[in-house]
């Protein structure tokens, strides 16, 4: 009984739903204006140049400004150039740095594969091998920094 009464209401349901769809139908046709058939373009004269070439101006040339040091972050992090910074584009220009610590490539990054990162680092810079770093073993650790390109204009 309960599926006959459920079948019928669902039943009504569709009716009612086609028939307000068929009602905003009728009503979106009504509005519109009756249509026209196209004429022939006619195109706007052109200027003479002979007597008025002196008065006549362009439009104002562009003006390009120099955009901040924020503005230049923002776009270096927003890849698509939609004008917002999604947490995918924030992360993606970490990934190389992630990769290179993640060891076993699972994309999860333990304590241990950190910390395997910083015994090399250590392992390397201690060259006595005394477990202790001296002041000039631990400037060997200074993350190098990138020259900055000459200009060649």
């Amino acid at each position: 009984m309960n599926r006959v009464l459920l079948g019928a209401f669902g039943a009504l349901m569709l009716v009612a739903i086609g028939l307000f769809m068929w009602q905003g139908r009728a009503v979106e046709t009504q509005g519109l204006p009756p249509p026209t058939a196209p004429g022939p373009a006619v195109p706007e004269p052109l200027p003479n140049a002979g007597a008025d070439a002196g008065s006549l101006r362009g439009p104002a040339l562009p003006t390009a400004e120099k955009p901040s040091d924020e503005q230049r972050r923002f776009a270096r992090y927003d890849i698509n150039r939609d004008l917002i910074v999604t947490r995918n584009e924030m992360l993606s220009t970490r990934v190389a740095g992630f990769r290179k610590l993640d060891k076993d490539g699972n994309n999860l990054l333990t304590f241990e594969e950190w910390a395997v990162a910083t015994v090399d680092k250590f392992d390397g810079a201690d060259k006595d091998g005394n477990d202790r770093l001296t002041p000039a073993e631990f400037a060997t650790t200074k993350p190098k920094t990138k020259p900055k390109p000459r200009c060649s204009c």
